[in-house]
C-alpha cells in the first residue's frame, strides 16, 4: 500500500559483495605447485578472520586443540588448501594469510583429545563454521564461513533513537512478511531487500508502528530431528553463527552479499524512521545435546561455551539440548562482541533476548548479578540500545518477569494472560486488569523503572495468532507431526461456540468483536504495545500455536484483505494514531491515583459502570466484569479519556462520570459499534452490548 501524498519510494540501490574467489588470477595463486606459506603471525586480539589489504588474518580461540587448520575453498566449492595456524598467544590460533581477500570461503578443523568429561570433543574429520563468521554460505548442506571486508556506504545514516514511550512494536518474520505482497518484485520476495522494499515500508509507517522487531536473523540451522520430519526451522531459533545474517534471506546469495543487503535494509528502515530490532539466541545453539551435530563451538572449546555438570553431561535450561555459559569469560566475550557487532557495523537498535533468564546462569543458578548485566550496564555501545529480555526459560526457576534490572523492558506474560482471560469473562474480577492497564506498576515500579519496561502483548510468534485465539478452544498441531503433543495446551482462548472456521453470521460478527476487543485493549493500555505481524489483517494458522516448522503459506502473512477482519486494520491505524497525538496515551511515569493540577481531578481514576469510583469492595468483587479507566489528560495538556471494558455477554448501562469531571464526551471507539461517535452528556446513560470496549474522550 501507499501513503497518500507521499509519492513511491525508490527501489534501493545494492551493491553486494562479489566473491573475489570467482577470479582466475586468485584460484591460481592458492594453486600453484608451492602452496604459499603463512607469511606472518597476524594479531591475536581480533577474533575470527580480518582482512588487510590482500590478506587476512584468522584467530580462533581453542586453547585445549593441540593443532588448528584454516581450510579455503574457491569458487567451485573445491578445497584449495589446509593450512595450519601456527602461532598460539593467550589460547588464540593465529595467521595471516597471502591472496585471501573478501569473499573467500573457508571453514576450520582442529586437533585434540576426545575426552567429553574434561570439556573437549575434538574431532579434526569435522569442518567447523567460525565462531566470528560474518557471513557462511551453505554449499550442499555444508556450512563455510565467508570472509567479509564490511565496507558500506551508509551516508548519513542515524539510529532514530524513538523513546520507549512512544515506541510501538511491530514483531515479524522477515521471509514470513515479504514472500506474499503483490508488489514486491518476486526475485525480492522473504528478503532483507524485500523488506527494504517501498511497499513493505509505507505499510509499516501507514500502521503506525515505530519498530520491527525481526524473529531470528542469525545464521541458524534446522535440528535433524526436524529435517527427518521433511519440516524445517522456519523461526530460526536454532543458531549457528552469531554475527553473521541468516544468508537464506538474502537475494544476492549467501556467498558475502547478504551483509551488503541487511545493511541497505536498515539503511531504508531507518531512513523511514523505523528502528530495526533483533530477536537474537544466546541461550543455546544449533548443535544441540551431546548427540546433536558438530558444527562450530562444540569442536573448538566444548567445556567452555556450553554448561556442564563434573562428568561433561550438558545442562539444558532451554529444552534444545544445551544451554551457552555465558557466564565463562570467552562465552561472554563471544555473546558481547556479536552485540557490539550487530549495533556498530550492522546499525540495528536493539535486541530481545531469547529465554533471557538462560543466560543469567552462574554457580549460583539464575543469578540477577550474572556478569551478562554488568557487562551490558557499563558497554557504551550497548548500554543505551533497547534490550528486551524474555523473562523465562524452560524451568522453574527462571520465570522472573518483573525482576530484571534497568534499563531492561520484558515481555509481559502478565498481561497477556490478564487480557485474555477478561475477554473470555474468566478473570475473577477486574482487580489484576487495572494493573495491567495502567503500565504494570505492581511490577515495575518497585525498582524505579516505568511503564514502558512493560512490553505489553497479547499475541506473539509463539501461540495462537489473534484471529485464531478467537477461533479456537484446542491446539492444532497435527501437521508438526509430533502428534499434536508440541505447542502450550492452556492457551487461554475461546472459539466464541464453533471449533475453527464457522459460518454462523453470529459467530463470525462475535469474533470480529473479540479480536477488536483485545487489539484495542492492547493499543490503548500504558506501556509498550507489541503487534504480531499479521494480526492487524486477521491472519490466521488454522489452529495451530507452535508453527515453528512450516514455512509455507500457512505462516505467511496473506496480502490479499479479507473483508471480514478489514476492520482490524482500519482499528489499528486509528489507534496508533489516537496515541501518537495523546500524550496521556502513552504516559512516560506511572498513575499516582491522587489529585493534580487544581487539586480536583486525579491524574487516574477506577470507575464502576453506575458512574462512581470503584471501592474497596468493588475490587474485590469476582463477579464483576466492567471497569472504566479515566485518564485525566491536563497534566499533559492533553484531553481525557474513559476507557470502558466489558467482558460479560449481558448488556451493561454505563454512567458517565460526574463532578468534578468533563460534561461532554464523545465515543471516538465503540467494538460494538452501537455508539460509536455519538456525544454523551454526564446524565446520559449509555446502553453498551455484551463484550464491547468503548474509548470516550473529554470534548
Amino acid at each position: 500500500m501507499w501513503l497518500s501524498g507521499g509519492g513511491e519510494r525508490s527501489r534501493p540501490h545494492y551493491d553486494p559483495v562479489r566473491p573475489p574467489s570467482s577470479s582466475p588470477a586468485a584460484v591460481r595463486r592458492l594453486t600453484t605447485p608451492d602452496p604459499l606459506p603463512i607469511i606472518g603471525a597476524g594479531r591475536h586480539e581480533q577474533l575470527g578472520a580480518t582482512v588487510h589489504g590482500d590478506s587476512t588474518t584468522f584467530a580462533v580461540w581453542a586453547p585445549d586443540a593441540t593443532r588448528v587448520q584454516v581450510c579455503l575453498f574457491d569458487g567451485s566449492g573445491r578445497q584449495e588448501d589446509r593450512l595450519a595456524l601456527t602461532e598460539r598467544t593467550q589460547g588464540v590460533w593465529h595467521g595471516q594469510i597471502p591472496g585471501v581477500t573478501a569473499g573467500w570461503q573457508y571453514g576450520l578443523r582442529a586437533d585434540g583429545p576426545d575426552a567429553p568429561a574434561a570439556g573437549c570433543r575434538f574431532n579434526a574429520r569435522r569442518l567447523l563454521v567460525d565462531p566470528y563468521a560474518r557471513a557462511v554460505a551453505n554449499v550442499d548442506s555444508h556450512y563455510r564461513s565467508v570472509v567479509i571486508d564490511g565496507r558500506f556506504d551508509w551516508g548519513d545514516d542515524v539510529h532514530p533513537r524513538t523513546p520507549w514511550h512512544d515506541s510501538v512494536i511491530y514483531e515479524a518474520h522477515l521471509r514470513g512478511l515479504t514472500i506474499r505482497h503483490p508488489q514486491v518484485p518476486e526475485h525480492l520476495r522473504g528478503t532483507y531487500a524485500g523488506l527494504a522494499h517501498p511497499a513493505i515500508i509505507d505499510e509499516l509507517v501507514r500502521l503506525g508502528v515505530t519498530a520491527v522487531e525481526l524473529l531470528p536473523v542469525q545464521q541458524f540451522f534446522t535440528e535433524p530431528a526436524v529435517g527427518k520430519r521433511g519440516l524445517t526451522n522456519y523461526w530460526g531459533y536454532n543458531t549457528l553463527a552469531f554475527c553473521a545474517p541468516h544468508g537464506a534471506y538474502a537475494a544476492t546469495g549467501d556467498t558475502g552479499g547478504q551483509v551488503a543487503e541487511f545493511k541497505a535494509m536498515v539503511k531504508e528502515l531507518h531512513e523511514a524512521g523505523i528502528e530495526v530490532l533483533l530477536d537474537v539466541v544466546y541461550n543455546h545453539t544449533a548443535e544441540g545435546g551431546a548427540g546433536g551435530p558438530t558444527l562450530s563451538l562444540r569442536g573448538l572449546a566444548d567445556g567452555a561455551y556450553y554448561r556442564q555438570d563434573e562428568a561433561g553431561r550438558y545442562e539444558d535450561a532451554t529444552g534444545c539440548g544445551n544451554t551457552l555459559a555465558v557466564a565463562h569469560p570467552m562465552a561472554l566475550r563471544l555473546v558481547m562482541d556479536s552485540l557490539r557487532y550487530w549495533v556498530s557495523e550492522m546499525h540495528v537498535d536493539g535486541f530481545r533476548f531469547d529465554l533471557a533468564s538462560a543466560l543469567l546462569r552462574t554457580k549460583r543458578g539464575v543469578d540477577l548479578d550474572a556478569p551478562l548485566l554488568t557487562a551490558l550496564a557499563q558497554d557504551p555501545v550497548l548500554r543505551d540500545v533497547k534490550l528486551i529480555a524474555e523473562p523465562w526459560d524452560a524451568t522453574a526457576e527462571g520465570y522472573l518477569v518483573g525482576q530484571f534490572p534497568s534499563p531492561w523492558s520484558e515481555w509481559n506474560d502478565r498481561f497477556r494472560d490478564t487480557v485474555r482471560d477478561f475477554w473470555r469473562a474468566r478473570s475473577g474480577g477486574v482487580r489484576d486488569l487495572a494493573y495491567r492497564l495502567s503500565g504494570s506498576s505492581d511490577l515495575y515500579a518497585d525498582d524505579g523503572r516505568l511503564p514502558s519496561n512493560s512490553i505489553n502483548f497479547v499475541t506473539a510468534h509463539d501461540g495462537f495468532t489473534l484471529r485464531d485465539l478467537v477461533s479456537y478452544d484446542h491446539k492444532h498441531n497435527e501437521d508438526n507431526r509430533e502428534r499434536n503433543r508440541d505447542g502450550h495446551g492452556d492457551n487461554r482462548s475461546w472459539n466464541c461456540g464453533v471449533e475453527g472456521a464457522a459460518d454462523d453470521p453470529a459467530v463470525v460478527a462475535l469474533r470480529q468483536r473479540q479480536a477488536a476487543n483485545l487489539l484495542a485493549t492492547l493499543l490503548l493500555s500504558t506501556g509498550v504495545p507489541m503487534l504480531t505481524a499479521g494480526d492487524e489483517r486477521g491472519r490466521t494458522q488454522r489452529g495451530n500455536n507452535n508453527a515453528y516448522c512450516h514455512d509455507s503459506e500457512l505462516t505467511w502473512v496473506d496480502w490479499a484483505e479479507d473483508p471480514r477482519w478489514a476492520h482490524l486494520t482500519t482499528l489499528t491505524v486509528d489507534l496508533l494514531a489516537l496515541r501518537r497525538r495523546h500524550p496521556v496515551l502513552r504516559a512516560r511515569h506511572y498513575f499516582v491515583g491522587h489529585p493534580v493540577g487544581d487539586g480536583r481531578r486525579k491524574d487516574l481514576a477506577w470507575l464502576h459502570p453506575a458512574g462512581r469510583e470503584m471501592t474497596h469492595t468493588d475490587w474485590f468483587d469476582t463477579g464483576l466484569h466492567t471497569i472504566g479507566m479515566l485518564l485525566n489528560g491536563e497534566p499533559h495538556g492533553d484531553r481525557s479519556f474513559v476507557l470502558w471494558l466489558h467482558s460479560s455477554h449481558e448488556p451493561v448501562t454505563l454512567v458517565p462520570p460526574g463532578d468534578p469531571w468533563p460534561d461532554h464526551w464523545e465515543v471516538v471507539v465503540d467494538t460494538s459499534g452501537a455508539s460509536s461517535g455519538s456525544h454523551v452528556a454526564r446524565e446520559h446513560k449509555l446502553q453498551v452490548p455484551g463484550r464491547s470496549l468503548l474509548l470516550m474522550r473529554s470534548m
